[in-house]
């Protein structure tokens, strides 16, 4: 039987993640059946990541111009990346552009994030999905940052079409939305997932929040288990808890069983 494998974050109260953890201290269960846990794994893994960079013309307009910070933060989270790590630079705009391949040349993402220009506007739904899909088949853990307004605008995909293809993949999605508000998907797409979503006012917070995420996404567990019974293809939700009281466990939801 194939094993499930789920990643799974841990954090205290103040949002740190917690590495003392062994596969006892993990309760699995899937649609509400407990599972034995069979494989466990803790610690740094490398990581492939797609960090999605917005560069449509309201990210360039008003007082404050967000595209500036984006392409800073997204150079500082570069800039934290680990020896054995790999990542890829996509530009959102009318059109989604792999601006750098998967790679672990830094330079490279750093002279493509510098080129970024504004342009177009931000079909979101379809650039989240393009993302999705550019990074599934790297090797490892695969993880998406996408920095935006998160203004869709255009898109052929729907939310429900999105969450869908999100919740098919292996890719934990970390959104961060910039500005006034936050749109709903974007806590959607991180709960999916087992990622986490974030909400910026102040471009001057993004720096610090992109450290907070490549620490958060080089210290996680790996918790694989063999489906306790058997069942005809479809979803299969998935439920991870720690037996330690004051901390907070993020994991993919479920998953759709072939």
């Amino acid at each position: 039987m194939n094993l499930v494998e789920v990643y799974a974050t841990v954090t205290d109260e103040r949002g740190e993640p917690i590495g003392d953890l062994s596969a006892a201290d993990f309760r699995v269960a899937e649609d509400g059946i407990p599972q034995m846990v069979s494989a466990f794994a803790a610690g740094e893994f490398p990581l492939s990541v797609a960090i999605g960079v917005d560069r449509s013309f309201s990210m360039a307009s008003g007082k404050v111009d967000r595209l500036s910070a984006v392409k800073n933060a997204a150079r500082t989270f570069v800039g934290a990346l680990r020896a054995g790590d790999q990542v890829m630079v996509i530009a959102v705009g009318s059109e989604t552009e792999v601006a750098a391949p998967l790679s672990a040349d830094r330079a490279a993402a750093l002279a493509a994030i510098d080129r970024i220009e504004p342009w177009g506007t931000t079909p979101l739904y379809d650039a989240t999905v393009r993302a999705i899909d550019a990074i599934q088949s790297a090797k490892g853990r695969r993880a998406l940052v996408l920095l935006s307004d998160g203004v869709d605008r255009y898109s052929d995909t729907q939310p429900a079409a999105l969450l869908d293809r999100a919740r098919r993949s292996d890719v934990l999605a970390y959104p961060i939305a910039i500005g006034r508000t936050r749109a709903p998907i974007f806590a959607e797409l991180a709960a999916a997932t087992g990622g986490r979503s974030f909400f910026v006012k102040d471009p001057r917070e993004l720096p610090a929040e992109m450290t907070a995420i490549a620490r958060e996404l080089h210290f996680q567990y790996l918790l694989g288990y063999a489906p306790a019974r058997g069942g005809e293809q479809g979803w299969r939700s998935i439920d991870v808890t720690v037996n330690r009281p004051g901390v907070r466990v993020r994991a993919r939801d479920g998953y759709f069983s072939r």
